[in-house]
């Protein structure tokens, strides 16, 4: 061992300074880890993506949803038609209580379903869930309707509501004064 630095048997052993990342091997040489993966971004180039576009809330789209809920009545239409075939029931009695079944359910079909109920494969359904939680979050919150995403962090944004805050004042007191 010479200054406290390696070992005093001839075997060997790694020491890893691991806020260094190094390697001491017994005689003392420091070397650098070569097999740390380091990250190709930066926190700060990662942070900035922000700044670039925020991310953005997609719109549902209403004719797949409208599919869904059709597609959710005839299913229900088809299993009361075989489950009245099992019965043995008449082909005309069918195609009436499955008619007065399907107008029933198409007149209720505008009824949104529960944000629970919805399936995460449901995307559309998922989408028209969040976008009700957001306009229910800004009513409450008061926030402007042309509001958008990180306007406040925007100085140049900032310093042309503030010249337009100026004017309107200016007007509104010109208009006291006559």
């Amino acid at each position: 061992m010479y200054n406290g630095i390696g070992l005093t048997t001839p075997r060997g052993r790694r020491a890893i300074v691991s806020f260094l990342c190094t390697f001491i091997g017994t005689n003392g040489y420091v070397q650098r880890n070569l097999s740390v993966l380091r990250s190709r971004e930066s926190a700060a180039d990662r942070a900035s993506a922000w700044d670039v576009a925020p991310p953005k809330h997609r719109e549902p789209d209403a004719e797949i949803l409208e599919h869904e809920r059709k597609r959710k009545v005839e299913c229900a239409c088809l299993e009361l038609q075989l489950e009245l075939e099992e019965n043995g029931i008449d082909e005309e009695k069918i195609e009436e209580e499955v008619n007065a079944l399907r107008a029933k359910l198409l007149a209720t079909l505008t009824t949104a379903t529960s944000a629970k109920q919805l399936k995460a494969s449901d995307t559309h359904g998922i989408a028209v869930a969040k976008k009700t939680e957001l306009t229910k979050m800004a009513v409450a919150l008061g926030t402007r309707a042309d509001y958008t995403e990180g306007e406040a962090f925007d100085r140049e944004k900032q310093d042309e509501l503030k010249a337009k805050r100026l004017v309107e004042r200016e007007e509104r007191e010109r208009k006291r004064e006559e």
